[in-house]
Order: structure tokens, then C-alpha cells, then sequence
């Protein structure tokens, strides 16, 4: 079999790990207007259901690049997909909110897992002229599943308001989000079957005494030269690590690991700061607070989706030809200027109901009278006194109907920034911080390291996810997207003048190149 394509049919199978990442992440995208409702949830409580599974996701990061070094990380990742299958019915099938979260957060630790494993794996069967594509498959299923998410979601949503008697029987109308959530049942089993066609790593096998096994996967993977000179490499740098303690947390802080850990955990923190998952995870949510109404918002996700794939693409086909550090220094360029067009958009709206606004019969009319034809200038007034003057309850089941009816600003613009926005992290931060991962850290470490530095950027989507609907509701659109600009611009300046570039260097040149220059640093 050809070596090129051996190696790409065993990542795209791997991969699909990352297919149901961004599946399961996302698909509650379309799930939290409704929960909100029919468990009458707080901003926090929604949070949380949104940020549980990252929250769970951050506990298997941290243990599965340990477990993966003794049990193999084929089997870390059989178990991934058995997770993903019981959290899914299980969120289908939730009678409360208690119960929703417990399942949302089992499918967090396949999340963490598979987060982890699949781009160790795949970098660690990878030829170095390969590796950032095959390791960027990883990012493009992750994206195929956010974009999945968004079309299924959407799709559910209509079938709740069709009348053929077969959706009626399925009750897709009053069981819309256990459908959204029930559908993963289905691509878990497919990649729990799929990795039975996958070998076990052989950088693995190598380290656990396993040569002749290693050896021969290597040689299917890049030839037999190649393979040669790649299990000669991984067996001088287990033994050079042989010398040394047993690897601990500790040893993460070593003098020589230095640069690599600052990069890796500036990158993962950058990552998540800026909202991307704010706005996989809120992306309707978000669509709603510019007026126009529910389903367009479903169907401006889909279109995130799409953007997100497009440009995950283009980021794939770039990513060794480029390098790694002008597609960083590119996206986040671009991060910084939609966020800022986002904020400007927002902080430009204003919000008036007209006294002939047609509204839902279902709102009370007479109390909403004191607020009509009186134009507030922030989201977080207009909601406010919706709030007031309907209640809670109220206020967040006509949310979106009544800023629909008030809101004066450009919707064009918002969607614009947001766009913007998934197309420049998708060329960037995506992929990107992926293939750094498991390219910064030495055999010894890698596994213990990507899942430490997995955890601070695991940390950091979980504390952006929980207070999002909080930030929406007490700061406002404008103010959150502002901050997300700014932290995107302190990341561009680390990037320029901190990043090495890390293309085409095997695994074990990269070591040397990385502690070669903090040596250089501080003589």
C-alpha cells in the first residue's frame, strides 16, 4: 500500500474522534433555548450545562496522556467512543437538569480523551513532511461535527414544525433537543468499529519493548529507509531518557522544557480566550441578540459551520507550506479585527418597541406597556427592563421575538464579525495549536505535557463557556466581544516575537531545536 496513503486513511479513521468532539460540543448550540425554558434555568445554570462537559473533559485530558502510555492510545480511544454512546443516550433521555448535566459531562471525559489521543497518535505515526496535515485532520472532523451539529440541529427544527404523520410520530416538535442530543448514538458506534482497522502507535510500541511491531508499522507509514532512521531516532531518545527519573509533573518544568511549555501554554489559553467556543457553543444564541428571530439564527449557525469548515480546508492545505507561525500571526490578526468590528456593531445598537409592534398574544400586554416606545441604548437595558416588567420566565421565553422587534443596528455587520471571526481561527488557532502540541515536547513528556497543557486550554473554554450567558446579560455583546479582541492582540504579539517555526523537523530535531534556543537565551 502506498505509504502516503496508509498513513492518511489511518489519521482520517482516528480523526473521527475529533468528528465527535465537535459533534457533541456543539450540538448544544441548538439545545440551550430550550432547556432554559423547560427547566426554567439561571444565566449560570445554562452555563454550566453548556460548560459541564468541558469541565469533565479537563479531568480525562489530564489522565489520559498517562493512561494512553500504559494501556496504548488505541485503547484510550476505544473507550472514547463508548463514553461518547452512553452520554448520548443518556442526554436524550434526561427527565432533569441534574440528570442532563451527569450525562453531558460522561461525554466530556471522551471529549478530554479523544481531545488528547487523536493528535498524539496521529503526529506519532506521521512521516515530518505529513505530519501537520495529517495531524490537522484531527481539527477538520472536529469542524465537519460543529458543522454537522449545526445542519442536524437545524433540520430537527423543522421536522418540529412539519405535519407529515411520521415526524409527528416522532414527536420531533416536543422532543426537538433530545433528538439534537440522541443523533451522536449513531457516529460513536461507527468510530468504535472503525478503530478496530487502525494499528497501535508505533512510537508506543517502540517505547513499550514492542521493536519488530513498531518497526513494521513504521515502514508502512514512511518506508523502510525512513522507518530505520525514525526507529533509530525514538530509540536514542528513549535511551538518553532511560538515564533520567521517572517522569513526573516535575519534570514539565525542567530547564530544557522551558520555551516549549511557555509556547504551549500561551497557545492553549489564547486558543479558548478569544470565544471560539463561545460562539460554536452560543452561536444561535448569539445570531438571536441581533434580531432576527429564532430560525434564521439556526441558519446563520449552519453557515459558521460551513466558514469554519471552508477555512479549516484551506489551513490544512497551507499548514506545511506556510508553516505554523504565519498562519497564527495571520488569524489572529483577523480575530482581532472582527471582534472589534463585532463590538462596534453591538455598541451601535439600539433597542425601541413601537406601541404597534406586533408581538406573541401570549405576552401579557398590559405590562409591557411602560416600556413601549422607549429606546434604550445597550442589550443589557433593553433586557433589563423586559425583565421588569414581564418577569424572568417571560422575559427568556420571548427573548428573542421581542429584540427582533425592538432592535435598530446591522445585522449584516454582526454576521459579518463573526464569519470573520471562525474564518481567522479556523486558518489558525484551529489547526494550528494542535500540530504545536504534539510537535514541542520530547518523547519522554509528550504525553504527560499535551495533557497538561490540553488542561489549562480545556481550564479556559470551561470558564468562557460558564460565564457567557452571564457576560451577555450583565455586560453586554459589545463589552464581551471587546475582550475577546483585546486578548487576541496580546496573543499576536507573543507569537510574533516568541513562536520558532517548527515545519518539516522530525519529532526528535524539534527537542534540540527547542532547547538549543533557550540555551542560546540565556547565555
Amino acid at each position: 500500500m502506498n505509504t502516503t496513503l496508509y498513513v492518511a486513511r489511518t489519521a482520517l479513521i482516528v480523526a473521527l474522534g475529533g468528528f465527535l468532539m465537535g459533534f457533541d460540543a456543539s450540538v448544544i448550540s441548538g439545545v440551550v433555548g430550550f432547556i432554559e425554558v423547560e427547566f426554567d434555568l439561571t444565566n449560570l445554570q445554562l452555563g454550566w450545562a453548556v460548560s459541564s462537559l468541558t469541565l469533565s473533559s479537563t479531568l480525562a485530558m489530564m489522565i489520559s496522556g498517562p493512561l494512553s502510555n500504559r494501556i496504548g492510545r488505541r485503547n484510550v480511544l476505544y473507550w472514547a467512543a463508548i463514553l461518547y454512546a452512553i452520554s448520548a443516550i443518556a442526554s436524550a433521555l434526561a427527565p432533569s437538569y441534574l440528570f442532563l448535566v451527569i450525562a453531558r459531562m460522561i461525554g466530556g471525559l471522551g471529549v478530554g480523551a479523544s481531545l488528547i489521543i487523536a493528535p498524539m497518535y496521529i503526529a506519532e505515526i506521521s512521516p515530518p513532511k505529513l505530519r501537520g496535515r495529517m495531524v490537522s485532520f484531527n481539527q477538520l472532523n472536529i469542524v465537519i461535527g460543529i458543522t454537522v451539529a449545526f445542519f442536524t440541529n437545524y433540520i430537527i427544527l423543522e421536522l418540529g414544525d412539519s405535519t407529515a404523520a411520521w415526524a409527528e410520530n416522532l414527536k420531533f416538535g416536543p422532543y426537538n433537543w433530545r433528538w439534537m442530543l440522541g443523533l451522536e448514538t449513531l457516529p460513536a458506534v461507527l468510530y468504535f468499529c472503525a478503530l478496530f482497522a487502525v494499528p497501535e502507535s508505533p512510537r508506543w510500541l517502540v517505547m513499550k519493548g514492542r521493536i519488530s511491531e513498531g518497526l513494521d508499522i513504521m515502514t508502512r507509514a514512511s518506508g523502510a529507509v525512513e522507518a530505520e532512521k525514525d526507529l533509530q531516532a525514538v530509540q536514542a531518545s528513549l535511551d538518553a531518557d532511560a538515564a533520567k527519573d521517572k517522569v513526573g509533573l516535575s519534570a514539565l518544568f525542567a530547564p530544557a522544557l522551558k520555551l516549549a511549555l511557555l509556547i504551549g501554554i500561551v497557545i492553549a489559553v489564547v486558543q479558548q480566550i478569544t470565544g471560539i467556543n463561545a460562539v460554536f457553543f452560543y452561536a444561535p444564541m448569539i445570531f438571536e441578540q441581533s434580531g432576527i428571530g429564532t430560525n434564521a439564527s439556526f441558519i446563520q449557525a449552519i453557515l459558521v459551520g460551513l466558514v469554519n469548515l471552508v477555512f479549516t480546508v484551506v489551513a490544512i492545505a497551507l499548514i506545511d507550506r506556510l508553516g505554523r507561525k504565519p498562519l497564527l500571526i495571520l488569524g489572529l490578526t483577523g480575530i482581532t479585527i472582527a471582534m472589534t468590528v463585532l463590538a462596534y456593531g453591538f455598541y451601535s445598537a439600539s433597542y425601541m418597541l413601537p406601541v404597534d409592534a406586533t408581538l406573541p398574544a401570549a405576552i401579557n400586554q398590559q405590562a409591557i406597556q411602560p416600556i413601549l416606545d422607549i429606546t434604550y441604548n445597550s442589550d443589557v437595558a433593553f433586557k433589563q427592563a423586559i425583565e421588569n416588567v414581564l418577569g424572568i420566565s417571560a422575559a427568556r421565553e420571548f427573548e428573542s421575538e421581542l429584540i427582533a422587534a425592538a432592535i435598530s443596528m446591522n445585522p449584516i455587520l454582526i454576521l459579518t464579525g463573526i464569519l470573520g471571526f471562525v474564518a481567522s481561527f479556523a486558518i489558525s488557532l484551529g489547526p494550528v495549536m494542535w500540530v504545536l502540541f504534539s510537535e514541542l515536547f520530547p518523547n519522554r513528556v509528550r504525553a504527560l505535557a499535551i495533557s497538561f497543557v490540553g488542561l489549562i486550554n480545556s481550564a479556559v473554554s470551561f470558564t468562557v463557556q460558564l460565564i457567557f450567558p452571564w457576560e451577555l446579560a450583565n455586560l453586554g455583546s459589545g463589552t464581551t466581544f471587546l475582550l475577546y479582541g483585546i486578548m487576541a492582540s496580546l496573543g499576536l504579539i507573543f507569537v510574533i516575537f516568541v513562536l520558532p517555526e517548527t515545519k518539516g523537523r522530525s519529532l526528535e530535531s524539534l527537542e534540540n531545536l527547542l532547547s538549543g534556543e533557550l540555551k542560546a537565551e540565556s547565555k
